[in-house]
């Protein structure tokens, strides 16, 4: 099947579970995870309507996208992958949103940098949730830590907050993975009133549905959207 087609059933199980969860397809945002895949097949995405895309390593994006392309002028790209810190420059000029903020270290560094280059850039805080491969803070206070930096620099943009959950076939746990970031999502905001947590980034090809019922409203898709598995 095309990517086109990809997209239709994608769009049509999103569809479906947010028929199942009472909520509007318009409130929920699909990213095209787009790393190991190809201009041609990233254009073809963007030709059936796709425009947020996602990409975990910096020197990969570089390539596909360090030059603009006049025929996607509208393309937004996000840094989904762990950020290491001497690669903070590049990513500044490439993403207009960095989803994987996991450690304080982190958010100095690009706190300096785009300070140096009087640029602004949107942040997500990863919170670790149960995925053993992934990395991310550990709790709600090591987030009330990092939004309290993110706070002293006012070029960071801070929108949300992002996980994984663990790869199993149990949906109970990829369940109370979603629930955890949404119960951070809460006391962050009550903790943090001046700040809108209105991101959470949280779903993939093999659970973007369940993610979509606990309150997820930035899927990141790639396999389904793809190839279609």
């Amino acid at each position: 099947m095309s990517i086109k087609d990809n997209i239709a059933r994608v769009e049509e199980r999103i569809q479906k579970a947010c028929d199942r969860s009472g909520r509007k397809r318009e409130d929920i945002q699909l990213m095209a995870v787009s790393k190991f895949q190809s201009l041609e097949a990233i254009g073809e995405a963007y030709g059936a309507g796709l425009r947020l895309f996602g990409e975990s390593r910096v020197q990969e994006a570089k390539t596909k996208f360090g030059t603009p392309l006049p025929e996607m002028p509208d393309l937004e790209l996000h840094c989904i992958g762990q950020l290491q810190r001497n690669k903070v420059k590049p990513a500044l000029q490439l993403f207009s949103c960095i989803q994987s903020v996991d450690r304080n270290e982190l958010i100095l560094e690009l706190a300096n940098q785009c300070q140096r280059f009087q640029r602004s850039i949107e942040i997500l805080l990863e919170l670790h949730t149960g995925e053993r491969s992934k990395t991310g803070y550990p709790n709600v206070d090591a987030l009330a830590c990092a939004v309290e930096l993110v706070l002293a620099s006012p070029l960071l943009h801070l929108r949300g907050l992002m996980t994984m959950a663990p790869y199993t076939d149990d949906p109970m746990l990829i369940r109370q993975s979603f629930k955890t970031l949404v119960g951070a999502q809460k006391i962050l905001q009550q903790r943090f009133p001046e700040i809108t947590f209105n991101v959470l980034s949280m779903g993939m090809s093999n659970d973007f549905e369940l993610a979509i019922e606990e309150g997820s409203n930035l899927l990141r898709i790639g396999t389904a959207l793809f190839k279609g598995k």
